[in-house]
């Protein structure tokens, strides 16, 4: 098992070193370019632009080689201030900064400054990452736990009530946009009724300070229970929207799976031998079944993420969602090749998890 997880991770570093060559071409493909959203930023100094074009390799109306050298920058691999492929201290600049590598690019931490607001890239998505990571968390497991228990109870009592059921209200639920269903249940359960706040993590009249700072999870930490409570009632909503489309189309998915798993010889085997029906479905069926279950809840990871980007805006949440959506509308290259970079790595790595589920669902599935 140990060799083959490392035979998966040295195979995903070309693949995401071409997920980083596609996004790169494709950020700089877009109107405008790096180098002239820095000069029309009023906020930014001269002195402060100067010093940013120069350290990412940016210059105005690139070349071909001018645009390999702001890839190998933004890579790491080319130390733009020095010109070259060695660090300042003469070491190939990919190596770490304490082996006597550069400092500069992602292989180094360091995912450039943010266009619009002149941050570090880096910090943005950290402060906006623990809003979207308890709003994914949160989905994905009320979102695979309904899934499969509606699917497989579904396929156990075929065409019964239950069965119709789930079918018709997954034919609904999947033919509603998420940004129409998100403000169909602001207008119905936020402004009409009132029971569900509409918008942000916490309530900014109540709340000690802003979502994620560290001043608020001093306080979160000295009094969990209410902030909990807090952060609970603002997810309902943005959850629902987010988790109400991947419900229905799952669901059905693991109906189909374990309809295909009933029907298989060992399934009748295990009937005939007298094993309670429980234990034929539990232990016996689903099992079989849950390995192509396993693979798509792993490819809907990537769902989620961009189903939280639609999300977030409705409910104007403080996530990596609504950050990669301000990244759009203002063209912040760097910002938004970031959270695109993070988000490869987020799917190439529930993939390699699936993977490795695999042979805890199925003894008979060997990495040798």
């Amino acid at each position: 098992m140990t060799q083959y997880i490392v035979r998966r991770v040295i195979q995903a570093i070309p693949v995401l070193f071409l997920i980083s060559v596609v996004s790169f071409l494709l950020m700089l493909s877009a109107p405008g370019g790096p180098a002239n959203q820095f000069n029309q930023n009023p906020h930014i100094s001269a002195a402060q632009i100067n010093k940013w074009l120069q350290d990412w390799c940016l210059v105005q109306n690139p070349t071909p080689l001018d645009t390999v050298r702001e890839y190998l920058g933004w890579l790491g691999v080319w130390n733009c201030s020095g010109g070259s492929f060695l660090s300042v201290h003469g070491l190939p600049n990919f190596l770490p900064a304490f082996l006597g590598g550069g400092t500069n690019g992602i292989l180094h931490g360091d995912f450039g400054y943010s266009i619009e607001t002149g941050q570090p890239v880096l910090g943005m998505i950290y402060q906006r990452l623990p809003t979207t990571i308890i709003l994914m968390g949160t989905a994905f497991v009320l979102w695979a736990t309904i899934a499969i228990i509606a699917g497989v109870i579904a396929a156990v009592r075929r065409y019964s009530f239950f069965d119709q059921s789930v079918t018709f209200v997954s034919y609904v639920l999947y033919s509603l946009p998420t940004f129409w269903l998100g403000l169909i249940l602001i207008f119905i359960f936020g402004e009409a009724l009132r029971w569900f706040p509409v918008q942000g993590m916490v309530n900014v009249r109540t709340s000690a300070a802003p979502f994620a700072t560290q001043a608020y999870w001093q306080s979160f930490f000295a009094d969990p229970i209410p902030n909990i409570v807090d952060i609970a009632s603002h997810l309902v909503l943005p959850v629902v929207t987010l988790i109400a489309v991947s419900i229905a189309g799952d669901s059905r998915f693991v109906r189909s799976a374990m309809l295909d798993s009933l029907h298989q010889d060992y399934v009748r085997t295990a009937r005939a031998k007298g094993i309670r029906e429980r234990q034929v479905i539990i232990r016996h069926a689903f099992r079989n079944a849950l390995l192509p279950i396993l693979t798509n809840l792993a490819l809907e990871i990537a769902f989620l993420f961009s189903g939280a980007i639609v999300t977030e805006t409705v409910f104007s949440l403080p996530g990596m969602g609504r950050l990669y959506y301000d990244g759009v509308e203002n063209s912040d290259y760097f910002l938004l090749m970031g959270i695109l970079l993070i988000g490869s790595v987020l799917v190439v790595l529930m993939n390699l998890l699936a993977d490795i589920a695999y042979a805890f669902a199925d003894p008979r599935i060997r990495y040798d």
